[in-house]
């Protein structure tokens, strides 16, 4: 059975979608916050599969929701893998995103740069799809993530969020409003 949590954040609710497994929670899938839209029907209309999710808490979901709070406030949270359920990744998106997750704090890469890390020159596109197809938002960091030019790029948050996720990380932004290549890891 699919079950959800809300949890207030200074950007608004974030929504976490679990599933209990062999006596442990799995985290299914983060939900972000969008303008006029309430995290309730985000989530029961994300997929067909989380439309019949109930609201329903764990100790370790709790804990996972309590340090998004933490992140999203300033705090340098250091986010672990072991409840997150990637089974709804290929392999090709498991490896974009663990190789988005080596990307430090206060730093960012781009789409074509990630690629170049992967091996896989030309693939910045493909890159930017795994990335947008990111279950995990901001424990899996892709916000990290910009075009080569130094522009944001997208993100399921919206631009805004973008940004301020990568200001309150301590990522400059120069001309133009554009990433600082001092910037670049």
């Amino acid at each position: 059975m699919l079950s959800y949590v809300l949890t207030l954040t200074s950007f608004g609710e974030v929504g976490l979608v679990w599933v209990l497994r062999e006596k442990a929670p799995s985290l299914v899938r983060i939900f972000l916050p969008m303008e006029g839209l309430k995290m309730q029907d985000i989530i029961h209309h994300g997929s067909p599969h989380f439309t019949g999710a109930v609201r329903q808490s764990h100790e370790i979901i709790e804990q996972i929701s309590l340090e998004i709070q933490e992140y999203l406030s300033g705090a340098p949270v250091v986010f672990s893998f072991e409840n997150l359920d990637m089974s709804g990744c290929n392999e090709f998106q498991r490896k974009v995103l663990l190789q988005n997750r080596q990307i430090p704090r206060g730093f960012i890469s781009t789409y074509a740069r990630l690629a170049d890390k992967l091996s896989l020159p030309k693939g910045a596109r493909a890159v930017g799809n795994a990335l947008a197809g990111n279950p995990f938002p901001l424990i899996i960091p892709c916000h990290r993530v910009i075009r080569a030019n130094g522009e944001l790029g997208g993100y399921g948050g919206g631009p805004g969020m973008k940004r301020a996720l990568l200001e309150m990380e301590g990522v400059a932004f120069g001309a133009g409003g554009r990433v600082s290549p001092a910037c670049f890891w």
